[in-house]
C-alpha cells in the first residue's frame, strides 16, 4: 500500500481534517471538489458543482479522505493509525532465534528496538539500523514492511508479520532480500529471523528520526580519511570466510551464533554478516607497515572504526575498537575494552 500520511499521524488530527474538507468543499472550494471526485465512488464521474451540491455528509467525507491516503476505507485507516501508535515505545529483547539456531540471551540485553509511529530504531553492539516501516492489519497475521533508511543495510526491504498482545510483540522476518514468512517460526535456510519483545515503556522514544536517505558514505567522519588502495593484505582477504571465533567486550558468542558469520572482501570493501544480518559494510584501509599491521573501517554512516589485524596458519584474526575510540595494541577483548576480537577462515 502506498500511503500518504505523515509519519506520526494523529487520528483527532484526522478527523478535524475530514470535517475542514467537507466545511471546504461546502464553500466551493475546487480542491476540495476534486478529492471527492477523483476518490470518493459516490462522486465518480460528477462535476465539481455537482459533488458540491451532492449533499455529502462527513462520513464521505472521512472516506474520501481515507482512500486519497491509500486505504480502502475510513475504519482500515483508523485501524491503522491506532495500531501505530499500540506499537509506540521501547522494546527489549526476549529472545531471538535465527534460520533455526536460538541466539543466546547473554547477547541480547544491550539491544533494544525504539518505535515512534511509522519509524524505528534498532541498537545492537554490532550495529545501529534506521528505517520507517508499514503495516496492514486487515490480513491475518498482520504484516509489516520495514525499509533500511540507515545502518549496515540501507536501501533494502524486509517483510514480515507480526502479532501484538499487550506489552509483548512477535515478529518474523525475512532477512533483508529474503521473502516473507508464512508462520511465526524459522528453520535452517529458511533466511527468517524471529524475534519476541517485550515493552519496557510506553513513552514515545525520543531521537527516532528514521534515518537520513541518500549516500551516506559522504557523511562527515570524526578520523580524518583519505580513499585508500588496493594493498597486498587487501588481495589476502578477497573471497568469502567463515567465523571461527567472535569475542566482544568479554564476552564469548556461542558457537551457534558464530558459525552464521560470513566476511566477504573484494578491492577495498568489506561486507560482515552475522545470521544472514549485515553488521558491517565498509571501506577499509590498511597499513602493513605498522605492527601489528593497522586496519581501518569507514562505515556507511560515515564512522571509523580502528583495528589490527594478523595472519595465522589458519585465516586471519582482527581487534577492532568501537567507533571514536583509540586502536587496540593487543589481540584480546576484555570486559570494559569496548573491542571485538574475531577469527576467520578462508571458505
Amino acid at each position: 500500500m502506498d500511503k500518504k500520511l505523515p509519519s506520526r499521524p494523529n487520528l483527532l488530527f484526522l478527523k478535524r481534517a475530514a470535517k475542514e474538507l467537507l466545511a471546504a468543499l461546502a464553500a466551493g472550494d475546487a480542491a476540495a471538489a476534486r478529492t471527492f471526485v477523483d476518490h470518493l465512488p459516490a462522486a465518480r464521474g460528477l462535476t465539481q458543482e455537482q459533488a458540491r451540491n451532492a449533499g455529502f455528509r462527513l462520513a464521505d467525507a472521512q472516506s474520501a479522505m481515507a482512500r486519497s491516503t491509500g486505504f480502502a476505507s475510513w475504519p482500515n485507516l483508523t485501524q491503522y493509525v491506532e495500531q501505530l501508535r499500540a506499537l509506540e515505545g521501547s522494546w527489549e529483547f526476549e529472545s531471538l532465534e535465527i534460520e533455526g539456531d536460538a541466539i543466546a540471551a547473554a547477547m541480547l540485553g544491550s539491544s533494544r528496538i525504539l518505535i515512534d509511529g511509522d519509524r524505528f530504531r534498532t541498537e545492537s553492539p554490532g550495529a545501529t539500523y534506521d528505517g520507517e516501516f508499514t503495516i496492514d492489519v486487515t490480513v491475518e497475521p498482520h504484516t509489516i514492511d520495514i525499509e533500511f533508511v540507515a545502518g549496515p543495510e540501507a536501501g533494502k526491504w524486509s517483510y514480515g508479520i507480526y502479532q501484538l498482545e499487550g506489552d509483548q510483540l512477535t515478529i518474523c522476518l525475512g532477512l533483508a532480500g529474503q521473502t516473507r514468512p508464512a508462520g511465526f517460526a524459522t528453520t535452517a535456510g529458511s533466511g527468517h529471523a524471529l524475534e519476541t519483545l517485550r515493552r519496557s515503556s510506553a513513552a514515545r522514544p525520543t531521537g527516532v528520526t528514521g534515518g537520513v536517505r541518500g549516500d551516506l558514505t559522504e557523511s562527515p567522519s570524526p578520523v580524518a580519511w583519505q580513499p585508500g588502495t588496493s594493498t597486498p593484505e587487501h588481495q589476502r582477504l578477497e573471497g568469502e570466510w567463515h567465523a571461527v571465533h567472535l569475542e566482544r567486550d568479554g564476552m564469548v558468542m556461542p558457537a551457534a551464533f558464530v558459525k552464521s558469520g560470513r566476511r566477504m572482501g573484494e578491492g577495498t570493501k568489506t561486507v560482515v554478516r552475522f545470521g544472514g544480518q549485515v553488521m558491517i559494510d565498509a571501506e577499509t584501509r590498511i597499513d602493513a607497515t605498522a605492527s601489528p599491521i593497522a586496519i581501518d573501517y569507514r562505515l556507511k554512516d560515515g564512522k571509523v572504526q580502528l583495528g589490527i589485524l594478523e595472519w595465522t596458519d589458519d585465516g586471519v584474526r582482527f581487534c577492532f575498537a568501537m567507533p571514536g575510540l583509540p586502536r587496540p595494541t593487543k589481540f584480546v577483548a576484555v570486559a570494559g575494552s569496548a573491542c571485538t576480537l574475531s577469527a576467520w577462515r578462508r571458505i
